[in-house]
């Protein structure tokens, strides 16, 4: 039953397995959806969605499939076939299967309004809670915060929503694995940089836990503790951030970044500096991009030790001439002898451990204005998008060498 529904799941990305979807045709057997659609939407969604990140896939996967499909005579059939179902060990009367197949039907608005009409003229008074005046509390098709199979809510708010009109609110849409991030994802996601901390100085004063275990095992079950070095912080980090014109409307997400970084205890060192549109003679210290706060390039990169790991974040989109001209810079008190792109490859000669992080969907790379330069800027940094799935990516990219 609703198989189609599966498909619809997966191809929204959803990894549902077929013993999770044998679950939920099981539960259903049981009449643990209640016959009701909004019933089914919850069930499934327990049944079948084991993260919170999921849950706006499930919701537009569920608008789809079930858009205009609820009230149909050949849903209406199933759902009797199903409870009527040998599987079922509930032994539902024809008054009981009646009224649940009557919370699917689809409610005649004609007479729905006449009905309306009639009441609003007959109605002098508040009435509340009876099945018939329009009122709060009560089974009346008219009113609020009550119970009907079908009717038109009038005021207050609604306690009995559809499931397609909860899928269609999409409440989830915030916890997408692909969204982008707050701080707190952010500085979760930094932290996973501790991976490159070594342990190959001082003395082993430290409980290894799991090779703890795992001797104990081999020891026939008799306890042998083994003791590790403290690991050491050697993470060196260097955040270059592109500030101003095409990348304002992602100040918000950047300014996240920064705050994460910023906040992050993890590192050994943490640098930032920021630059426009692409890398030339100079970084800037400060988002005013202020020539008198700034350090010559070719300075920073004589200074530090190539094991930094280099974190860029910015579009890579531009005009070409920015990347590829001498003086392509286009602030007019600036010039740069060098091309940009000449920057950013002796760069990433330098820093061998380096990502970029792109605000701009990966669907868009090649179809927007820029396409052309952030191809170029991708063939010399590994670029991932600005996102929980793309940081992830870009960490664990940041532990070997390109």
């Amino acid at each position: 039953m609703f198989l189609d529904f599966f498909y619809a799941l997966r191809r929204e990305g959803i990894p549902v397995s077929i013993t999770e979807w044998l679950t939920l045709m099981e539960a259903l057997s049981l009449g643990l959806a209640n016959s009701s659609l909004t019933g089914f939407y919850y069930l499934a969604r327990t049944v079948l969605i084991k993260s919170e990140r999921y849950f706006d896939q499930y919701d537009l996967a569920f608008q789809k499939y079930f858009q205009g499909i609820e009230s149909t005579p050949q849903l209406l059939d199933q759902v009797a076939d199903w409870v009527e179902a040998p599987l079922n060990p509930l032994p539902f009367s024809k008054a009981e299967r009646d009224l649940r197949l009557k919370l699917l039907e689809t409610p005649d608005w004609k007479q729905l309004k006449k009905e309306l009409g009639e009441r609003l003229r007959a109605q002098d008074a508040p009435h509340h809670g009876g099945p018939k005046w329009i009122g709060k509390s009560g089974t009346s098709p008219f009113g609020n915060s009550g119970f009907s199979p079908g009717g038109v809510r009038i005021g207050g708010a609604s306690h009995g929503q559809s499931a397609l009109k909860v899928a269609a609110e999409r409440n989830y849409k915030a916890y997408r694995h692909d969204e982008t991030l707050g701080v707190r994802q952010f500085e979760v996601a930094l932290r996973r940089l501790r991976r490159l901390s070594t342990r190959l100085e001082g003395a082993k004063d430290e409980l290894d836990l799991e090779d703890t275990i795992d001797q104990t095992c081999r020891n026939a079950g008799h306890l042998k503790i083994v003791w590790t070095r403290p690991r050491k912080n050697t993470i060196k980090v260097i955040l270059l951030m592109d500030i101003g014109g095409s990348m304002t409307p992602y100040a918000r997400i950047c300014s996240r970044l920064f705050s994460a970084v910023h906040k992050s205890a993890n590192f050994k060192e943490l640098k930032f500096y920021y630059f426009h549109n692409c890398i030339y003679d100079l970084l800037y210290h400060d988002a005013t991009i202020n020539p008198k706060k700034a350090s010559k390039t070719k300075d920073i990169l004589n200074s530090l030790s190539s094991d930094y790991k280099i974190i860029i974040v910015g579009d890579a989109a531009m005009a070409p001439s920015e990347l590829l001209d001498p003086d392509g810079i286009i602030f007019w008190e600036s010039l740069n002898v060098e091309p940009g792109i000449t920057w950013l490859q002796r760069l990433a000669r330098k820093f061998p451990y380096s990502v970029w992080l792109n605000p701009i969907r990966e669907q868009y790379w090649e179809s927007i204005y820029g396409s052309d330069t952030i191809k170029m800027v991708r063939d010399i940094f590994p670029m991932y998008e600005l996102t929980l799935d793309g940081l992830d990516q870009a960490i664990k990219k940041l532990m070997v060498k390109n």
